[in-house]
């Protein structure tokens, strides 16, 4: 198994569903990304607006003000950043400070958020999110009325097209398959869509997939959200194991010891000449 590049969350919000207020100040964020790095993230993922069903609204600017100090000493100091918002303001105030990734819950659908995309320098690339959600938060209530693989693979191709449209390659671009509430109301959706991967990750190439401390995990083990690690680490696993390319989590250390674990592992079969 090839490991996943990890993606580490910087919660830069009041209200996030996991550990929301803690890293609010630009230095509680700052330390906690410069661990996250330390523990071995490739790219360092940073919201200031919650997506949980019942988060607080954040205006552009607010969302601005928050990120901009944290991004700006990160990027400084060479760490590849991602900023996961939905406002095309702020893709742009982010973009100007040299941001590599862009990544939208809402899937670039807005047409402004498109065009802060198209705009972008041409190293920038985007993770292009699935929901069945409208809007910036997911919705406790989404429900498809057909098939949810069906549904994917229409959105995958439709944004592809889009943003060719817009002179944006499909080597650019990293889908998500979107988890938790932004496919439905229980388990069942994320748990179809992880069972899915293989199929997806040879038809679309790159995927991310973000499942750390969900509630569909949480259904599943009976666990509140501070007792999610090891169900987070086994979903994320079987996600590396049917070709996820990235994974977004909480937990980096944990997940990057798992994969040089499984790697050695592997390597040590090979050594002795065992058939895989």
């Amino acid at each position: 198994m090839e490991p996943p590049g990890i993606f580490g969350i910087v919660n830069v919000t009041r209200d996030s569903f996991s550990d929301g207020g803690r890293y609010l100040s630009p230095d509680q964020a700052l330390a906690h990304a410069d661990g996250l790095r330390a523990d071995g993230a490739d790219v360092l993922d940073l919201g200031a607006e919650s997506t949980h069903p019942d988060s607080e609204d954040v205006a552009a600017d607010e969302e601005i003000r928050r990120l901009e100090p944290v991004v700006a000493a990160l990027v400084g100091d060479g760490a590849s950043v991602s900023v996961d918002t939905t406002k095309a303001e702020v893709m742009r105030a982010m973009l100007a400070l040299g941001v590599d990734w862009l990544n939208d819950v809402n899937g670039f659908r807005d047409q402004d958020a498109l065009a802060a995309a198209a705009a972008a320098p041409p190293q920038v690339r985007f993770v292009v999110m699935f929901s069945r959600s409208r809007g910036p938060r997911a919705d406790r209530g989404a429900a498809g009325a057909g098939d949810l693989f069906a549904e994917l693979r229409e959105f995958f191709d439709e944004r592809r097209r889009a943003f060719a449209a817009v002179g944006v390659g499909a080597d650019r671009l990293v889908f998500d398959p979107g988890m938790g509430f932004f496919l439905g109301r229980d388990a069942s959706p994320s748990l179809f869509v992880l069972r899915q991967l293989d199929q997806l990750t040879r038809d679309y190439g790159e995927l991310l997939v973000s499942v750390s401390r969900k509630s569909f995990l949480g259904e599943v083990t009976d666990s509140p959200v501070g007792q999610r690690g090891p169900a987070t680490l086994a979903a994320e696993l079987w996600a590396a194991r049917r070709g996820a390319r990235w994974i977004r989590t909480h937990d980096v250390r944990a997940l990057r010891d798992a994969c040089r674990v499984e790697a050695a592992i592997a390597a040590a079969g090979r050594e002795q000449g065992a058939v895989s």
